[in-house]
């Protein structure tokens, strides 16, 4: 009977009924992550001149996304997507309009970081939410878009095979779970995408139009790919309204609870500070070279490696376990960060930052396939929202310390925040490395991805 089952493969998970009516508007929709940054730093540097300053209202919206977004995550697993998304969406286009409109006019800059806190609150959360509709799609019954997914705990029923079965296996369900480590690498290629396509459009936006035009795209993207995102009803999982009271089979678990996850954020806030010191120091290289537009295609190589490498790591049948991968992994991009404030010619600050992005993606990944192992479905898109906000927040904080020492030492100076930011998260998951191990009886990770399938899961 094994013999005969497809072997699983992006072409077969594409056809799945139902999955391009959510995964086009979620692509639009989640723009915002790869362009909002990016954006804010241009415009605000155009008007002030600063990069410090543009860093720091870059900050304050990354750092409110990173704080509000689980709390939407949660949200979202209780009372629905649409719920959450629909209010959400509007909210932010009508933030990104303020700030621009304030940051146009030269308002004080308090008056910038009051708009920038309401715009990186309401980022939509649409790369989790996507994730969630996979796993409800592929995943067991229980876990399917119209069923009840409130009780976490399948032991003793045979379904905690995900956790400590080998590869392939999965508890079969509506769709077809052997595709589920394949769902989650395609999720992270389209991570990688969005970032390869996101900073250029918005830096070719911002230096081709208006400085003001990537966020204008951005808010727009936002608000269109949004709406037509929540309107996909069929394949939205049902919300898990239960409070550990009887009948839920458990009680409701804080993904921020499992200490594998805090060991997760601290790694992906290290990769946050990658992608924000690189935002900032390769645009402040542009700009002293006497080429800005240089900027989105120095940004795009690097960003071109990292889904490059996503798209390989998606199609490799992996020996070594993740949590080893994961320290292999990060130990190449702290050492390929490294060398990023040595150089200062623009052949080799390319390849460097191709390198760079080649080793960003098996770290990314493998946290994901970390995260699914750890931690119960009713707490799936909080989980993630846990990990996509660390990166936000590592991001802001990147921008902020790589844009003052851009400002006072140049470019070089910044490009030691992604060489400081990975090592100390190096240093975290070593010592911490076994808090990733998940439960032996594999509650939690009954209806997650298993980890040890044949193909890398994002």
């Amino acid at each position: 009977m094994e013999g005969a089952t497809p072997r699983p493969g992006y072409g077969r998970l594409l056809r799945t009924p139902g999955a391009w009516t959510f995964l086009l508007p979620g692509f639009a929709a989640r723009q915002p992550f790869a362009m909002l940054t990016i954006g804010i730093v241009l415009l605000v540097q155009h008007t002030t001149g600063s990069y410090g300053t543009a860093g720091a209202v870059a900050a304050v919206t990354g750092v409110s996304m990173a704080l509000f977004a689980p709390q939407g995550g949660k949200l979202a697993d209780r009372y629905g997507q649409r719920a959450v998304l629909v209010p959400g969406v509007v909210i932010h286009a009508a933030s990104v309009a303020a700030l621009v409109a304030l940051t146009l006019t030269g308002a004080p800059l308090w008056a910038l970081f009051a708009a920038a806190l309401p715009t990186g609150a309401s980022v939509p959360q649409i790369g989790p939410m996507v994730r969630s509709r996979w796993a409800a799609l592929l995943g067991p019954a229980g876990t399917s878009p119209g069923a009840d997914s409130g009780s976490v705990s399948d032991a003793g029923t045979g379904s905690s095979a995900g956790a400590d079965s080998g590869p392939g296996s999965g508890s079969g369900g509506r769709g077809s779970s052997s595709l589920l480590p394949t769902a989650a690498a395609f999720e992270s290629v389209t991570d990688e995408f969005t970032f390869v396509i996101g900073p250029v459009i918005a830096t070719a936006l911002c230096a081709g139009i208006h400085p003001a035009a990537g966020l204008i795209a951005e808010a727009t993207l936002t608000l269109v790919g949004g709406l037509l995102f929540a309107a996909q009803r069929t394949t939205e999982p049902r919300p898990d309204r239960h409070d550990g009271a009887a009948g839920s089979g458990s009680p409701r678990v804080s993904a921020l609870s499992v200490s594998g996850v805090r060991v997760l954020a601290v790694a992906l806030l290290g990769i946050g500070s990658v992608f924000g010191g690189m935002q900032v120091s390769l645009t402040a290289f542009a700009e002293e070279i006497g080429d800005p537009g240089l900027n989105g295609l120095l940004y795009g190589i690097f960003a071109a490696g990292n889904m490059l490498a996503g798209i390989v790591c998606g199609a490799v049948a992996w020996k070594i376990g993740p949590r080893r991968r994961l320290l292999v992994g990060y130990a190449g991009l702290t050492v390929a960060a490294s060398a990023l404030w040595t150089v200062h010619s623009v052949p080799l600050l390319a390849g460097l930052g191709l390198l760079v992005g080649l080793c960003i993606a098996p770290a990314l990944i493998t946290s994901y396939t970390l995260v699914e192992s750890l931690v119960p479905a009713s707490a799936r898109t909080e989980a993630f929202t846990w990990l996509t906000g660390a990166v936000a927040l590592g991001q802001a904080a990147a921008v902020t310390a790589a844009g003052q020492l851009a400002d006072a030492h140049g470019s070089s100076a910044g490009f030691v925040v992604p060489l400081a930011g990975t090592a100390l998260a190096l240093a975290t998951l070593v010592a911490l490395r076994s808090r990733l191990a998940p439960k032996a009886s594999g509650r939690v990770a009954a209806r997650g991805m298993s980890h040890r399938a044949p193909v890398t899961v994002d």
